[in-house]
């Protein structure tokens, strides 16, 4: 008797969700969006990822999904490591990373949920989990919070338990920044690590300026001073000032991540699992912190980046940006397996990633064209 024959990926179907934030992340920022990615063995197995951007290239995503990965990669293998590379090469001529990685990451999500539910495991049993829950740190999108919303806020963390929480800075005069931080700092007391944000804003100058007046404030890092492009900016402030650095959301390739380590450029690096591509080379990049001596620091998406620093070696900073939980954003048809408890966050068993979405959000009409697409190959 002939041995069953290996299954393929025999269809791929996306649709798009566009959740409104409870709290906007500025005038420009009132909503997210989200990619569904649904795929299909030919034995029948199905399983579920997402894409995800918050204002740009929605369209540009659902677009590679449907037209280019969905014909490289219909009729051939299903398990994610056997996929991304050959698929990364693939899309290169479109740029290695930024809209092509994003796009890349829900497929591979999608398979390597479908890869878990056909074994009938978590994907943190499959990856091999470590711990069932780990303690988040509070953030928050509040630039343009007032002082006294940003206080309100910090306070809500303080009240939930977080012994660490992160804020924005850049406000267009230094010395704002200084009264906010420091307001911030009182609040918090000496206990509770404080990190900032500065999304890049700031030149050199501007960054090295800004962390002689914030430095006093016991900062536990610093976040993203200088454009994501400028490695030799990040090398020679972190050179220049006692404030540990991070970057990495806007890095969108584990060589661009090599660079930053190898340059000496960073303490802290923080992929985001959808901008990365998704599971497969977020892991690698993990491995290249440890092996770097960085810490790791997943950039939101709490209900997939919790899963997967459960499996990962040593500590992990688990962001928790208030109000974006997928169940608060209406995206989910059952609960998430990632649990809020205060401050800390559980994993409950669910098959695969344990993401059921919704098939449209209620009393919301697509935002952008071609809202629901599929593509198949005969089973």
């Amino acid at each position: 008797m002939s041995a069953a024959r290996e299954p393929v990926l025999a269809s791929l179907r996306t649709r798009l969700l566009v959740p409104r934030l409870p709290r906007p992340w500025g005038p420009d920022v009132p909503e997210v969006h989200v990619i569904v990615v649904e795929v299909e063995d030919s034995h029948g197995n199905r399983g579920t990822g997402f894409s995800w951007t918050p204002t740009i290239g929605a369209g540009a995503v659902q677009s590679l999904l449907d037209a280019d990965i969905s014909r490289a990669a219909l009729g051939g293998p299903t398990h994610p490591e056997a996929v991304w590379e050959v698929l990364w090469r693939h899309l290169h001529e479109a740029g290695g990373g930024g809209l092509t990685t994003i796009a890349l990451a829900g497929l591979d999500l999608a398979l390597w949920d479908l890869t878990a539910r056909r074994l009938g495991e978590p994907i943190a049993g499959l990856l091999g989990r470590r711990r069932a829950s780990m303690p988040a740190y509070g953030s928050g999108v509040n630039l343009h919070y007032s002082l006294e919303e940003l206080l309100e806020q910090v306070q809500r963390w303080i009240a939930a338990g977080y012994g660490a929480v992160k804020i924005k800075v850049g406000k267009p005069e230094i010395e704002e920044d200084v009264e906010r931080v420091a307001a911030v700092r009182k609040a918090l007391g000496p206990g509770r690590r404080l990190m900032v944000d500065a999304n890049q804003r700031w030149d050199l100058p501007t960054a090295r300026r800004a962390v002689a007046a914030l430095e006093p404030y016991g900062l536990h890092w610093l976040e993203e001073p200088l454009r994501a492009e400028d490695l030799d900016g990040h090398v020679q402030l972190r050179r220049s000032v006692s404030v540990p650095i991070a970057v990495g959301e806007n890095l969108h390739t584990l060589q661009r991540f090599r660079e930053y380590v190898a340059a000496g450029a960073c303490d802290v690096i923080q992929p985001n699992i959808i901008r990365v591509g998704g599971i497969t080379p977020f892991r690698r990049i993990a491995a290249l912190a440890q092996s770097g001596s960085v810490e790791l620091a997943p950039h939101l998406l709490t209900d997939l980046s919790a899963q997967l620093a459960a499996t990962l070696p040593g500590a992990v900073h688990i962001e928790e940006v208030e109000d974006t939980s997928f169940e608060t954003l209406g995206l989910l048809a059952a609960p998430s397996p990632v649990i809020r408890k205060g401050a800390t966050i559980h994993l409950e068993p669910a098959p695969g990633l344990g993401l059921e979405f919704v098939e449209r959000l209620a009393a919301d009409e697509p935002h952008l064209p071609h809202a629901a697409h599929t593509s198949g190959v005969p089973a």
